[in-house]
């Protein structure tokens, strides 16, 4: 029990305390500091209301006519005290029944199933075959790793034979229950629990949605598990280009880019298309939000791609949260439905979520959520069948009981105040570090300071005001849309060809930006690449999400907190102390120059800083990564095709230097930005084309700067010669083939496992 004698101490309690299961409080309660007009105790329960759903909440009078009450306290309030006129144990017997209640009912459906089957502890039959930990006692390993998770977990670890859990295959008892109530909460007509992470989830709609030989739309900014599902169908791809800036940030697909019109000339000109079963496309999928935090108007694209294909896939592996705060109305998939775009056009829409990244649920917990329309209608029997395909009948019920948790959450008001606390933490972070660099240009210091990438300024719409990004109001910043909205040609962002309210910032993706280069691809004389600094932050146990050359992402989740993030602004003024005294790599970044001695000893941190700058701005790095992202490569075969002869021995590794003019058998992403650069069954172009020169200009930054490499997926590196080395299918011989050398990709390839056979 705890008591409070102020609305300050009451709300900080609500705010603390969330086992809390019913609430007394004084309608005379003192207000909180600064506030008027209200009572205190009404500003509590205005709070009670917000923060919890269904609290049972007494309400202690001094006798007045209840009339006198606002009429929307009857509407928080299951009952109201007069002390005077109730004996303490019948008023305390009140409380306590309302409490019993409201723990019983606060429960999701599958949670309290296992529950209820934990408690009667019944012996286990089934696998798995450590029988409840049981197994694990009979081992000291094992015993060590029984204590260390502990009983409960191991109890709740249990077979699908358990009938009255209910089925995930069969979506029956609590489970289907679970996922009916998530439809529910996530505005679905229909949600699926997916225990692999979205990666499954994408493979899964992209199975289902496209067959063998059909055309897909897909966003070159997707995640390798779309490419996968392109493989596990057949389908043929045809590749939408989003827009970058000058920091090598990806944007959104262009309003421009997905018009009927501009898709259906991409689509004629794409040689892949040519052996398609239809010429209009059976899916399309794109990325929101991006990893960099920028969201769609999801209407203005269901509305703009609806001519050019039935079926609308929204990969929202980072935005589970969207329809639980108002800043995102209408910018996330399940936004798009009958109420929304009336009539026979409207496209089936799916929205793919890893629950896990965002909401509170254990990791590889997703969701797929169906918003069907007539014209393309999923049918539950047999989008089951791909659902079934790509599940596994071991669940673990703890992560089907996090779903169902993570659901529960965010029912109700408590979800908004969830995701608004985030969102608040994320904007007063965002706003420190501006007036910092403010404090510093006006202090006796070097005049430097990181930044974020967010608008200069913002306007107040009620006063039409434009404001200072950091002297604007907090509470204009967390429930205003326009103040996060990319203006078109706004040099902050600098993306062209936006229109107005098409494209969304995320405030809780924080993006901080380094000296070096602006959005507008702009680069200064000197700089500091954002890999030392990440690498410095990892010294502090700061790990960021994601690095790109001069940037770098923060993610503020719901378990974000002013200590966390006050942590982050310490080490990033510490980083520049070090910056500005030119203290020693040793000192700085002491593992790196023990790894590399011989390249880094006796370097000063601004040195390195400086060369790493100097190389990037001398290479062209930032602009060969846009022009290598904008001028895509030429595509050859069916990604399905490439992957048949990798598993058959039909490819090789290829370097660099050789590699000009091949077809690519495998995906290679680059990361920092995390984009595929190239497809399986693209053409890698000519030595001096914009894959070849970009790939290049990496395996040359790898070998200047051991230690900061990037993260190369799809390309393997000799251990002798550092030498990139990706896959391509193997060259048949000219003399076999009738062909010149360099003309294997203007004609049909081999047959994927014959190659002397053609492809159909």
């Amino acid at each position: 029990m705890r008591w409070a004698t102020t609305a300050d101490d009451a709300q900080a309690v609500l705010r603390t305390e969330a086992g809390t299961a019913a609430a007394v409080i004084d309608w005379n309660l003192p207000q909180a500091a600064g506030d008027g007009g209200e009572t205190g105790g009404a500003e509590v329960l205005r709070h009670a209301g917000q923060r919890f759903q269904n609290l049972p909440v007494f309400l202690i009078t001094d006798g007045e006519d209840l009339e006198h009450l606002p009429l929307w306290v009857a509407e928080t309030v299951i009952g109201y005290i007069w002390p005077l006129e109730d004996t303490a144990p019948f008023i305390a017997g009140r409380i306590a029944s309302a409490a019993r209640g409201y723990q019983h009912d606060l429960l999701p459906p599958f949670f309290k199933a296992l529950r209820r089957f934990d408690h009667a502890h019944e012996y286990s039959w089934h696998t798995p075959a450590h029988s409840g930990g049981v197994a694990f006692l009979k081992s000291p390993v094992g015993r060590a790793f029984h204590d260390y998770f502990g009983e409960r977990l191991l109890r709740s670890d249990l077979s699908i034979s358990v009938g009255e859990l209910g089925s995930l295959f069969e979506h029956t008892g609590p489970v289907g229950a679970a996922e009916r109530n998530a439809a529910r909460v996530f505005g679905a007509d229909r949600t699926y629990f997916v225990l692999h992470g979205d990666s499954t989830c994408d493979r899964m709609v992209g199975h289902f949605s496209v067959t063998q030989d059909e055309i897909a739309l897909v966003d070159r900014n997707c995640h390798k598990s779309v490419l996968h599902g392109l493989v596990l169908s057949g389908a043929r791809p045809v590749y939408l280009v989003p827009t970058r800036n000058g920091y090598g940030l990806a944007g959104p697909l262009p309003p421009a880019e997905i018009q009927a019109q501009s898709v259906a000339d991409r689509t004629s000109r794409n040689p892949l298309t040519q052996g398609a079963v239809s010429p209009k496309a059976q899916y399309a999928v794109l990325t929101n939000s991006t990893y960099d935090g920028l969201c769609y108007d999801t209407l203005q694209v269901a509305q703009a791609l609806a001519p050019s294909t039935p079926r609308l896939h929204f990969d929202e592996a980072w935005f589970a949260y969207a329809r639980f705060h108002p800043l995102y109305a209408g910018r996330y998939g399940m936004a798009v439905g009958p109420e929304t775009f009336p009539g026979p056009e409207r496209p089936t829409v799916f929205s793919t979520q890893s629950t896990h990244k965002l909401l509170a649920a254990l990791s590889q917990s997703a969701m797929v959520h169906i918003k069907s329309a007539p014209r393309a209608p999923v049918e539950h029997d047999r989008f089951n069948e791909a659902f079934m395909m790509h599940g596994t009948t071991s669940p673990l019920y703890p992560m089907i009981a996090s779903l169902d948790v993570a659901t529960a959450m965010m029912d109700g008001p408590q979800g908004r105040c969830l995701i608004d606390e985030a969102v608040t933490e994320a904007i007063r972070f965002r706003q420190t570090v501006v007036r910092v660099a403010r404090r510093i240009a006006a202090a006796d210091r070097p005049n430097w300071f990181f930044g974020v990438w967010q608008p200069e300024t913002v306007t107040d719409p009620a006063t039409g005001e434009r404001l200072p990004f950091a002297d604007a109001p907090l509470e204009l910043l967390r429930t205003e849309p326009s103040c996060w909205q990319l203006e078109p040609d706004a040099d902050w962002h600098g993306f062209p060809g936006l229109t107005t309210g098409y494209c969304l910032l995320d405030p809780i993706k924080v993006t901080l930006t380094c000296p070096g280069i602006d959005a507008t691809g702009q680069m200064s004389h000197w700089g500091i690449p954002a890999r030392v600094l990440t690498a410095y932050l990892a010294t502090r146990d700061i790990v960021v999400e994601k690095t790109d050359s001069y940037t770098t992402l923060i993610l503020f989740s719901m378990g974000i907190t002013k200590g966390k993030w006050g942590t982050l602004m310490d080490a990033l003024m510490d980083f520049k102390t070090l910056y500005d005294h030119n203290a020693p790599v040793e000192q700085v970044l002491p593992e790196l120059v023990a790894a590399h001695p011989h390249r880094y000893t006796g370097q000063t941190l601004r040195e390195l800083c400086q060369e790493m700058h100097n190389h990037l701005r001398d290479a062209r790095l930032v602009e060969l990564l846009d022009t290598a992202f904008h001028d895509l490569p030429e595509p050859v075969t069916p990604p399905q095709h490439c992957y048949q002869r990798l598993i058959r021995g039909g490819t090789e590794r290829v370097r660099l230097t050789d590699a000009a003019d091949r077809v690519a058998a495998a995906m290679v992403t680059v990361t920092p930005p995390g984009i595929p650069v190239l497809m399986p069954g693209e053409n890698t172009g000519t030595p001096d084309g914009p894959l070849l020169r970009y790939l290049t200009a990496l395996e040359s930054f790898d070998r200047r700067f051991p230690g900061f490499r990037s993260e190369t997926h799809g390309v393997t590196v000799a251990p002798d010669t550092g030498d990139y080395l990706i896959e391509c299918v193997r060259q048949i011989p000219a003399q076999q083939t009738g062909r010149t050398a360099g003309e294997h990709h203007k004609t049909p390839t081999p047959h994927p496992l014959n190659p002397q056979l053609p492809t159909a």
